[in-house]
């Protein structure tokens, strides 16, 4: 059954957004996301509610996989400041990292390490665009590397493989 939606009204975008943020804190990203997407309908390119939008998908990361990641590479593509597009690729590779440590399956270490260097390779790249005083790229690797360290965290066996030569 497919229903129409109804439009908000741009004086409460604001409002709407503030209310997005509890739903995050509630821990019901769902709800964040519903009102994410509402807003972004009347305002498209509004920054703010993409970064608030993109947390709300990454927060469902561990239940909905697959499409969960999918639609936050796809709002990353939205994003217009190279540093905020960086910072927060780095952000999306280190969630993916902690949902795959929460699976306890063979082979999720392994991955969940790949993860965590892709996002410690993306927060060295915002760190050198980072605005002055801003030190949210090196909290963030600093994280990574701790997960790895404090996890023993390491590659798979296949990314150390060396071919002999003949």
């Amino acid at each position: 059954m497919k229903f129409e939606l109804k439009p908000l009204s741009r004086e409460s975008i604001e409002r709407s957004l503030a209310k997005a943020d509890r739903y995050r804190l509630l821990n019901e990203p769902e709800q964040a996301e519903s009102i994410c997407r509402d807003i972004l309908r009347i305002d498209p390119g509004n920054q703010q509610v993409l970064v608030t939008l993109l947390l709300a998908l990454t927060e469902q990361f561990s239940r909905r996989w697959p499409d969960a990641t999918s639609r936050a590479a796809k709002v990353l593509e939205h994003f217009d400041d190279p540093y905020e597009k960086v910072y927060y690729a780095g952000l999306v590779a280190e969630r993916k990292a902690r949902a795959k440590l929460k699976q306890h399956i063979p082979g999720a270490d392994h991955t969940a390490y790949r993860f965590l260097r892709e996002a410690m390779e993306l927060f060295e790249q915002a760190e050198k665009q980072r605005p002055k005083g801003n030190d949210d790229p090196i909290l963030r690797y600093n994280s990574c590397a701790r997960t790895i360290m404090d996890a023993s965290l390491k590659p798979s066996p296949e990314d150390d493989f060396i071919p002999l030569l003949e």
